[in-house]
């Protein structure tokens, strides 16, 4: 049986959704992060890297959230949420897929962390400011009619793409990009995200 390592307030919340899309039997391991918002000492028994999520599937040990999406969908779920293979469909999803936590994440990131801090420095702001217009705008355009990235389904870069979104929210990014909250609203609808959040708790710490 599948085993998730599951760090409350973290990308673990994405591979949850997953499996309760699928319908899966898995064990969930919980832990919970410490007073400085840090995951516990332990996880470093699980993978070195000490984050989480972390999926275990017998002798296989597997860290980050893209990959452990990709190999549930693939090995468990018959790619279900996900384009058939050597479409020119597939190609884009996994553009998408992959954008999430390279371009997109670091300018949401910094300015998420840099408002908690009192503000980022002008040099930093002058440029995540622009970044962050620019990839809103871009993951608004790329849903477009929807109601998902790739259209009426669906897919693996969609479930990637709802903690961050939810980061951006929590930092009030998304008042002027309509459009993206809207399909974050969506993706918050769906039955087995809400499951995943009475399982594993809620995306984001509640706003002081």
């Amino acid at each position: 049986m599948l085993t998730l390592h599951h760090l409350n307030y973290s990308r673990s919340i994405r591979v949850i959704w997953l499996l309760e899309e699928l319908g899966i039997e898995y064990d969930l391991v919980k832990y919970e992060r410490d007073e400085n918002f840090r995951a516990p000492a332990e996880l470093k028994a699980i993978h070195p890297l000490g984050k989480a999520p972390v999926l275990v599937d017998d002798a296989l040990t597997l860290a980050e959230s893209a990959p452990i999406l990709s190999y549930i969908d693939e090995r468990y779920g018959d790619r279900r949420f996900s384009p058939p293979v050597d479409s020119d469909a597939a190609a884009v999803h996994d553009e998408w897929l992959q954008y999430v936590e390279s371009s997109a994440s670091l300018p949401i990131m910094m300015t998420s962390l840099g408002k908690r801090m009192g503000g980022l420095p002008d040099g930093l702001a002058k440029f995540t400011g622009p970044e962050v217009t620019k990839t809103l705008d871009y993951i608004g355009a790329g849903v477009g009619d929807g109601p998902y990235l790739m259209g009426e389904q669906l897919m693996l870069a969609d479930i990637q793409m709802c903690y961050i979104l939810a980061i951006a929210e929590s930092a009030g990014l998304l008042k002027e990009h309509p459009d993206v909250a809207a399909y974050l609203d969506r993706l918050r609808a769906r039955p087995a995200f809400i499951a995943a959040t009475e399982i594993g708790g809620p995306l984001m710490p509640a706003r002081r």
